[in-house]
Formats: structure tokens, C-alpha cells, sequence
């Protein structure tokens, strides 16, 4: 197995084995992105290939600053954005006024699998769902979030709280059926 230093050199060199060992290395973890934030897996796959497609491309104005795994994580969420944004983005208006922040059940939480939460995140309406992988999964600020979306850093705000509103029903309503 060839270290990032050595895939980053030959894929700069367009050398395509290089490049599907890179594929390979890191697809699954960069398609569980692209998957966070699309409808559909073939959505997903979609994303992929094309975000791969960028990371090849620009792969040279790497610094080899930080983690290239992150880069490329950035690379995936952005052109997962961009896939969104050709969709009909939905962002429901208001503010935090109307909005409590729920507390989540922490021993529901932990009785559930990544798999589990992660099918219940997919649920969530668009606008909520996307705010909330961004902010919670990814680690992104509300103002980041806010330029990324080109809306308010208070609709970002309200949306991550309408997102965890949303996630606490969600789980009340399983912990009734088990």
C-alpha cells in the first residue's frame, strides 16, 4: 500500500493506476459523505465519481498543509452542495423564536447503531438534513454554514434546531414501538 505522499506524487503524474489506488483507498469513506447529503445512493454515486473527478484535477494545488483526507472530504461535501443545490433547496423561514431546543434521550442514542441514526438523519427534510451534517457531522460553524448555503447564519441556526426537534420525535416515536 502505497502512503498519501506517494498516491498525491503519481496522481500528479496522471498516472491512472496511482489514481484508482487513491479511488480505492478512500471511496468508501468519501461515498458515506456524498451520502449524507443526497436523496438516493445513486445520487451518491454520482457525487463521487464527479467530486473524484475534481480531486484528480486538482490534486497539484494540494499544499500538503493538514490532512488530505480532509481536503478531500471538503472537495465531497462542496460538490455534494452544489449536486443540492440543482434540486429545489428547501429552507423553512422563521426564527429561533418558535423554536426549543430539545434535549435527545442519551440512552436511546446509545442503544442505536451509526447505521441506525444515520437512517433516521436521511429522513430529515432536505433544508434540515444538510444543516445538520454540515454543523454536527462535519463540524462546520453556523456562519460557515450560513456562506456555504448563501442563507443567514440565524436560518442555519433555526435549522439545526428544527433538524434536532425533528431526530428527538423521531426517537420518541421509536422508544414507544420497542
Amino acid at each position: 500500500m502505497m502512503s498519501d505522499e506517494e498516491l498525491i506524487d503519481g496522481c500528479i503524474r496522471e498516472n491512472r493506476q496511482v489514481q484508482g489506488m487513491l479511488y480505492r483507498k478512500y471511496a468508501d469513506k468519501m461515498y458515506a459523505v456524498c451520502l449524507r447529503y443526497s436523496n438516493s445512493r445513486e445520487e451518491a454515486e454520482d457525487v463521487l465519481q464527479e467530486a473524484f473527478i475534481k480531486i484528480f484535477d486538482k490534486i497539484s494545488k494540494f499544499r500538503r498543509e493538514g490532512s488530505f483526507e480532509g481536503w478531500m472530504r471538503r472537495i465531497m461535501v462542496n460538490t455534494a452542495l452544489r449536486s443540492w443545490d440543482k434540486r429545489a433547496r428547501k429552507f423553512e423561514p422563521g426564527d429561533l423564536d418558535h423554536v426549543q431546543e430539545p434535549a435527545l434521550d442519551a440512552r436511546v442514542l446509545g442503544e442505536m447503531g451509526a447505521k441506525e441514526i444515520m437512517k433516521l438523519i436521511e429522513q430529515l427534510p432536505d433544508g434540515y438534513k444538510v444543516v445538520f451534517n454540515l454543523f454536527a457531522v462535519e463540524g462546520y460553524s453556523h456562519k460557515e454554514i450560513g456562506e456555504m448555503l448563501n442563507i443567514t447564519e440565524s436560518t442555519s441556526r433555526s435549522q439545526y434546531a428544527r433538524a434536532r426537534k425533528s431526530l428527538k420525535l423521531m426517537l420518541e416515536k421509536l422508544k414507544v414501538t420497542k
